[in-house]
């Protein structure tokens, strides 16, 4: 999954679609679904107990579909596709489509991929 915990987001469908960023507080993996902050907000009743003498509602966010939002790039200042790409040094990054800008490094650094900066030897002909 292209999105991960505490990234900035734009909602683009749904009741709370809109231009403005928002913070990504828990990804659902298995379910292909993340909670942001601010979006799907329902009220739980809570019944009167030990702990809540009182009960009342409580609202809190619910998951929504990761097709549903897009990575917030700061250069382009909106939402943008995201692609993958390594670096020379063999780190995997996400970048943005729009102007090819990094939005950050994914795991550990694997030398396969890296560029070699070796020059390559010239065929001697006879």
């Amino acid at each position: 999954m292209y999105i991960r915990k505490d990234d900035i987001v734009v909602v683009i469908t749904g009741d709370d679609k809109g231009p403005e960023p928002r913070k990504v507080l828990r990804v659902l993996t298995e379910k292909n679904k993340i909670i942001v902050e601010g979006v799907n907000r329902v009220w739980k009743h809570m019944k009167p107990s030990q702990k809540n003498q009182q009960g009342g509602r409580l609202s809190k966010e619910m998951p929504i579909s990761v097709s549903n939002v897009m990575l917030y790039s700061p250069t382009a200042r909106r939402g943008v596709r995201v692609g993958f790409r390594y670096t020379e040094s063999g780190q995997k990054e996400r970048y943005c489509k729009v102007s090819g800008a990094s939005l950050g490094t994914v795991g550990p650094v694997k030398p396969a991929y890296a560029t070699s900066k070796k020059p390559v030897a010239a065929s001697k002909k006879p």
